[in-house]
């Protein structure tokens, strides 16, 4: 049984890694980072559940990292409109100078 959860989460891992580095768009970006973030979260309570101590301390962890991901997407999402407002696009390629 943990070998499903396991393999789910890797899976999920993956599309957000490869969402991660190989697009462009800077909210596809964010949503891939989110995508890693719930993958961990899957493994966090997989191995809460059926790991060598079943405990609710991988729950715990996993309550923290969303809460860690919802500031991470707000304060993300605030400052691409800021970028947006400034360069006129979302584009990760042009955000590689801090100032022209």
């Amino acid at each position: 049984m943990l070998s499903s959860y396991l393999t789910i989460a890797a899976i999920l891992f993956c599309v957000g890694l490869y969402g991660a580095l190989a697009k462009r768009n800077a909210v596809v970006v964010l949503l891939s980072i989110e995508l890693m973030l719930n993958a961990v979260n899957l493994n966090l309570v997989a191995f809460s559940k059926y790991g060598f101590f079943p405990s609710l301390t991988g729950q715990m962890f996993s309550l923290f990292t969303i809460t860690v991901a919802a500031a991470e997407a707000a304060v993300g999402i605030a400052v691409l409109i800021a970028l947006f407002r400034a360069r006129g696009t979302v584009n990760v390629d042009e955000f590689d100078e801090m100032r022209r």
